[in-house]
């Protein structure tokens, strides 16, 4: 059954029709460029099976021995090429637009230009074709709108209705292209994101099989779409099925070496994100993939990166691009860090508790507050498993005042919120403030007393939350009776420094008597 048309879509094209009427025909418009993707329209199933047939391989043989093993897929071969406007792009995490053009992007291997590299063939009409029913430039047009469509729900199960997926895995089986191989692999990337069509994926025999032998190629933009294709997978319900096309020793080795040795950056957040898509998968996928990855390393595979990243930051290298990285890395490590039986590796590393920490004391959160809250999180599930390691930090003002200073980027995740409190009682318990000299209890008052909006905007935010027991109640309150004692402490000593004319210098007396009271209220 056809898609209905939006009305005020025809009333603009018949305006359009009568103002061009001397320039030529205007029945079959071409798509709109992706700025209009916003506008709410549809699209003729006839066009989007034109498109489909537009992007079969010369030797269509694949394709009919696919459809032959399954008796009810339908037929692409007899239906009417119409073509008519393009569709929206719905909104969805993992689905992706079409790119016109492959970037020249540094990698860590040499790429040569996508359109040199195809397969040519004599078709006998004198005309060299890379290997599908058309050239190389049109097969790339038609494959974007295409790349582009399957990001609506409706026309990605018509795509696979009209047997897409019988068309592009012949294509990922003949051509040459890695043009062609990364819109094939982009096109099933965004068919994935809906449930029917990615069921039909993983029911098309040897489709994913042959998606994953796409990791062993040299070209970025394919191995992009190829992690975030399996990324998408092994989110899905049938994470099984993905995991096991993974499983193999030879293809982890693989993505992991993907992940440590590429310079280009797309490529890298893609990697680290489906190994972080193997750390959160169902239990059995994980208990198949997970051993054979730690033996390989991964570990200090992203430990080495996060070294790399945060010596980017410290020596002021900021560059936008590369903080979706670092938090991509950071989350890996922290999924690692809570798989109870694999954890040890993580939790005790020295250098990775020390590289954290640095993180949660770097100066402009701004630019990486998502980061910052996940070291938080690490630096929290390290000190439960090795709680001797918060001795180490107790006398560190600095990270004391970043773990407070994170409070606002955490502000919609409790569970964030939950486990900085939960590092600042394990720091606030372990500094003995009647034992420390007057200079160094004054840094410490100090750091407290310029975060007192922080700390009353957080106890404020928490007021809504249930102090059940297991919740953030206890640390929280723990950490306000401990602040309270160590500005008791000041105060005594502050008055003692005065009548000897020894005082170390001004604090707001408004901003301690609040933070005091602050303290008292919320630790009731």
């Amino acid at each position: 059954m056809a898609v209905q048309t939006n009305p005020s879509i025809e009333e603009e094209e018949e305006e359009e029709e009568h103002e061009h009427e001397h320039n030529g025909p205007t029945h079959h418009p071409s798509p709109p460029s992706h700025e209009f993707f916003d506008l709410s329209t549809t699209v003729d199933p006839s066009y989007i099976i034109s498109l489909i047939r537009k992007l079969l391989p010369l030797d269509s043989s694949s394709v009919n021995q696919v459809v032959s093993d399954d008796p009810n897929r339908g037929s692409i071969t007899d239906d009417k090429e119409e073509e008519a406007p393009s569709a929206s792009i719905c909104n969805n995490e993992h689905i992706e637009l079409s790119k016109s053009t492959s970037e020249n992007m540094d990698v860590d291997v040499s790429c040569e230009s996508s359109h040199t590299r195809g397969e040519c063939q004599d078709t006998g009409d004198g005309v060299e074709r890379f290997g599908a029913s058309v050239g190389e430039d049109a097969w790339e047009e038609y494959g974007c709108i295409l790349w582009d469509l399957a990001a609506s729900k409706t026309h990605a199960e018509l795509m696979v209705e009209n047997l897409i997926l019988e068309v592009l895995y012949a294509n990922l089986i003949a051509c040459k292209s890695e043009r062609v191989t990364e819109i094939s692999i982009g096109i099933i990337g965004n068919l994935a994101c809906h449930e029917v069509p990615l069921n039909q994926i993983v029911s098309t025999k040897g489709l994913i099989e042959i998606i994953v032998e796409k990791l062993f190629l040299d070209d970025p933009q394919c191995l992009c779409e190829t992690c975030r294709l399996l990324t998408v997978g092994l989110q899905s319900g049938e994470s099984i099925r993905w995991a096991e096309a993974l499983q193999s020793e030879h293809i982890l080795c693989q993505i992991l070496w993907i992940a440590e040795n590429t310079l280009n950056l797309q490529l890298l957040e893609k990697s680290v994100g489906l190994i972080l898509a193997i750390l959160e998968s169902q239990q059995k996928a994980l208990d198949e993939l997970l051993p054979p990855m730690l033996k390989l390393g991964l570990a200090s595979i992203l430990i080495n990166l996060l070294t790399f990243e945060i010596s980017k930051l410290k020596r002021d290298e900021r560059i936008p691009e590369r903080y979706s990285v670092l938090d991509s890395i950071l989350r890996a490590i922290e999924g690692l860090s809570v798989i109870d039986e694999h954890s040890q590796e993580i939790c005790s590393n020295k250098e990775l508790f020390h590289l954290v920490c640095d993180m949660v004391k770097f100066p402009d959160k701004v630019e990486v507050g998502n980061c910052c809250v996940t070291a938080a999180v690490l630096i929290a599930n390290i000190l439960s498993d090795v709680a001797d390691r918060a001795s180490e930090i107790s006398h560190d003002s600095c990270l004391l005042g970043g773990l407070i200073d994170i409070f606002p980027f955490a502000s919609d995740d409790l569970e964030a919120r939950n486990a900085l409190w939960n590092v600042l009682a394990r720091i606030f318990v372990r500094i003995h403030e009647t034992e420390m000299n007057s200079s160094s209890l004054f840094h410490l008052v100090s750091v407290l007393v310029r975060r007192i909006d922080l700390i009353e905007d957080e106890l404020l935010n928490q007021q809504c939350v249930d102090s059940s027991p297991g919740s953030t109640a206890d640390p929280r309150k723990t950490s306000l009776m401990r602040i309270t004692s160590i500005v008791n402490q000041w105060i005594a000593v502050k008055e003692d420094a005065e009548n000897n004319g020894n005082a170390e210098g001004p604090v707001s007396e408004i901003d301690v008597k609040k933070l005091l009271d602050c303290c008292h209220k919320f630790s009731k």
